[in-house]
């Protein structure tokens, strides 16, 4: 197994069940539905592909729910794929209804004229095309072209030096925020977040709809990095989403910002992932570049517990030969990683988790002394995992948990392969139950050693850590 978590974005190139079946043999621990494009209707139907898949397969799974957010895009456009030149004009409203021109279109954001300013830019199709704002009239701005390109429809639009001023959870949001609920999906992830206020209210929703779907914050806008701190703070996961980072911000910063957000994740024991082109040449070609290789590495040497692709796998003609890609990278990365001698700072946590969190630490340091082949955890709630993880310890960490709906939750935490199971009646049965399946699993032989972590109920005078030797045959 791998340690790093993969999340495959569900789409029409992997939306038949015994594609997701084939991801799942690969690797793949999550799958993302992405609500900026398709119809509930749409997703319903992979929700059905996937959910048929994910009973018929013994590998935990989990699903994220992905919020459009303030998203601004074109129109549609005819003729799509023509091509704008530096110092054309174009003019651009705020009606996306009606017909559309390259040089005359609209957009889905009713408030684009009244937030934009003149000589504002207008960065379109991930940055693809630049246009600046010379006019602005009271239905319409007219822009001249910085940098051209072909015009598509339904390109996405960035205002890097704009102050938006809707909400960061629209209309069309709330209406998926239910159908996640409705459905019981495990993540739901919040774009454009700006504040760690559109979090709180997000999950202030959540709490009074009786839902436990943990929170993702997707950190796509200035604003985010100066809150940042507050930000992970009030997030269940952070994602790195570098696409639109790199647009609204200096495209140089954005390594910069993946490395401080990954680091403030370690700190705080909060579960990240690294979003945006892995592996973009993957959409059309078998193998990825050496630069994608490098980026993937780096990314989990940057501690990242999770990788995301989008349109690798959605749209890509080679969704699978992209997931073994994954592995590949992280499988050497990880035995790089194993061998080094990592300092393992301490995790900054509610005091309700102080003695979980130092007893992570102090797992982490066990395992690395006397070199066991399993950490294995009772985990109901599934923080004793999750912070087990944050510490990176060298070895799998098998954690166990009576709840259907955690053990899917932790498909995103590095290192660890979830695993429901009956309360045990007592510490011993709980050792039984692991030599089983680590046997099971041809993860251990018979005289190896597995590190024991278990609390309440097992155990009646805390937190306690074993160490086991496996019976031999």
């Amino acid at each position: 197994m791998i340690k790093t978590k993969i999340i495959a974005t569900i789409g029409p190139a992997c939306s038949a069940s015994d594609m997701i079946r084939a991801m799942i043999d690969n690797g793949v621990d999550v799958f993302r539905l992405n609500f900026s494009h398709g119809t509930l209707d749409d997703h319903d139907a992979f929700l059905e592909a996937l959910n048929a898949a994910r009973a018929a397969h013994t590998h935990t799974t989990a699903v994220i729910g992905d919020l459009c957010g303030p998203k601004i895009r074109t129109a549609d456009i005819r003729p799509q794929g023509y091509v704008l030149k530096i110092d054309d004009e174009i003019t651009i409203t705020a009606d996306a209804a009606g017909e559309h021109t390259p040089t005359h279109f609209g957009t889905n954001y009713p408030k684009f004229i009244d937030d934009i300013v003149v000589g504002h830019r207008v960065f379109i199709d991930d940055g693809a095309i630049a246009l600046r704002v010379i006019e602005k009239h009271d239905d319409r701005i007219v822009c001249r072209v910085l940098a051209g390109g072909a015009l598509y429809s339904r390109k996405g639009i960035n205002l890097p030096d704009t102050e938006i001023s809707s909400p960061s959870i629209t209309e069309r949001d709330w209406e998926c925020v239910r159908w996640a609920v409705e459905r019981k999906l495990e993540f739901l992830a919040l774009s454009f977040v700006r504040t760690a206020d559109e979090i709180h209210q997000l999950k202030d929703y959540l709490a009074a709809a009786g839902s436990d779907i943990k929170v993702i914050a997707k950190i796509e806008k200035p604003q985010a990095i100066d809150q940042i701190e507050a930000i992970v703070r009030a997030s269940d996961v952070i994602l790195v989403a570098r696409g639109d980072l790199g647009v609204e911000m200096d495209l140089a910063e954005v390594p910069l910002i993946q490395k401080r957000i990954t680091r403030l994740c370690r700190r705080f024991g909060t579960p990240v992932i690294v979003a945006t082109q892995m592996l973009q040449s993957m959409i059309d070609a078998p193998v990825p570049t050496r630069a994608e290789v490098s980026d993937v590495a780096n990314a989990i040497m940057d501690f990242t517990d999770s990788v995301m692709l989008s349109g690798e796998t959605a749209i890509g003609k080679y969704p699978i030969e992209a997931a073994k890609a994954i592995r590949r990278i992280a499988r050497v990365t990880e035995a790089w990683l194993d061998s080094a001698n990592d300092i393992r700072p301490k995790i900054e946590t509610a005091d309700g988790l102080a003695t979980t969190a130092a007893i992570a630490r102090t797992v982490a340091h066990l395992v690395d002394d006397i070199a066991p082949q399993l950490v294995a955890a009772w985990s109901e709630t599934g923080a004793t995992a999750r912070l087990l993880s944050k510490v990176r310890i060298d070895v799998p960490i098998a954690a166990f948990s009576s709840s259907d709906r955690v053990c899917k939750q932790m498909c995103l935490h590095y290192g660890v392969v979830p695993r429901r199971a009956p309360v045990p009646e007592s510490f011993d049965a709980f050792t039984d139950a692991v030599d089983h399946m680590a046997l099971e699993r041809h993860w251990v032989r018979g005289g190896d050693r597995i590190v024991l972590v278990a609390g309440s109920p097992l155990s009646h005078s805390g937190n306690a850590i074993i160490v086991h030797n496996v019976p031999g045959p």
